[in-house]
């Protein structure tokens, strides 16, 4: 961990210039940041090195950012787990989608970055490594 509690982020996307600009912002921002274009690959990143944030695309070939979501949920159940997706609007995280918290792609970067900053705040800077959920799925 770093002097601004930043995190270890695993970016999931299938559009590269998303992926990349997210990995670009959250790595000014202070955090250790690492993509992957999908699910399948995803998980073999994550075992090589586990996350302590997993922000993932809802939709994309293969294996979706739901069933992604649901596997790492019971493989790495101390991971803090945030879906993101065009299709749904709303800052709850939507019905049916296993994560603690959700990122309307197209509201800004400042309101990722309040999400990342709750994150981080509540799960590494105050000691309590992902004690309690940000958002009840």
């Amino acid at each position: 961990m770093n002097s601004n509690c930043g995190l270890n982020i695993l970016i999931v996307d299938d559009d590269e210039l998303l992926r990349m600009s997210l990995l670009q912002v959250l790595t000014m921002a202070g955090h250790h940041v690492r993509s992957s274009d999908g699910g399948q690959a995803a998980l073999c990143e994550m075992e090589r090195e586990t996350p302590d944030l997993l922000l993932t695309d809802l939709n994309m070939p293969g294996l979706s950012g739901f069933e992604l979501l649901f596997a790492v949920r019971g493989r790495f159940p101390g991971i803090q787990l945030m879906a993101m997706s065009g299709a749904y609007f709303g800052d709850d995280v939507p019905p049916g989608v296993c994560a603690d918290a959700f990122y309307e792609k197209g509201r800004g970067v400042s309101w990722l970055m309040q999400i990342v900053g709750d994150i981080a705040g509540s799960s590494r800077c105050l000691g309590a490594r992902n004690s309690r959920p940000l958002a009840v799925p």
